[in-house]
This record gives structure tokens, sequence and C-alpha cells, in this order.
């Protein structure tokens, strides 16, 4: 059920990234879903080890450096998907953002409901 949930989370958060921001195009309901789905395998397994990688450059910069691997997660997701594409780097950079705090924001709205 946590599982479904995350996933219908994120394929919500990737609609309205598509729809918010220019540059990022999905071409259907299935597709949202599917990026979804490879957004959740990819942040669960390549993100943690990017996160490694550049530790350095996100201490440097006080933490800042994570929205740019949420970029490079994304932009990975783009080209894994067919059917959900990026412009460019400043898309994927603005769609981290936006699919990132709509992320917290449905998680928030959905842990408060089960307590």
């Amino acid at each position: 059920m946590r599982f479904l949930l995350r996933l219908v989370v994120n394929a919500v958060a990737v609609f309205l990234a598509a729809n918010l921001v220019p540059g990022i195009h999905v071409t259907g309901p299935a597709t949202a879903i599917l990026a979804g789905l490879i957004l959740g395998l990819v942040n669960a397994v390549i993100k943690p080890i990017l996160f490694v990688l550049t530790l350095p450059f996100t201490i440097l910069t006080l933490g800042l450096f994570i929205f740019v691997v949420n970029a490079i997660c994304l932009a990975l997701v783009a080209w894994l998907v067919p059917g959900f594409s990026i412009a460019g780097f400043g898309a994927a950079f603005l769609g981290a953002l936006v699919i990132s705090a709509v992320n917290w924001l449905l998680h928030a709205i959905v842990s408060d409901r089960r307590r």
C-alpha cells in the first residue's frame, strides 16, 4: 500500500511539473505513472550513490548541490521513459524543485491523515 501511495504521489508530482515548468513534456497519464515509478526507483538506487560521490560539493555548497543531483536524477528518468522529455538542464532543475516541493507537500498531507 505504501509503495502504491508513493507511486501515485510521484506521478502527480511529475504531471504537475510538466504542466508548470516549460521544457518538460509528458504525453499522457500513463507516461506520468511510468515516470513516477522509474523516478522512485532512481531515487532509491542511484540517488544515494550520486549523493556519496558528490558529498564534497554538497558540503561546500551547504547542501544546495542536492538540487543538482535531483535534476540529474530527473534527467535520467526522462532519458529512460519514452514520452517524457526535458528540454535542458534548467528545465530539469526547475522540474526537480517542483517535484520535490509537491512530494513534500503531498506526503505531509497524507501522513497527517494517518494520525
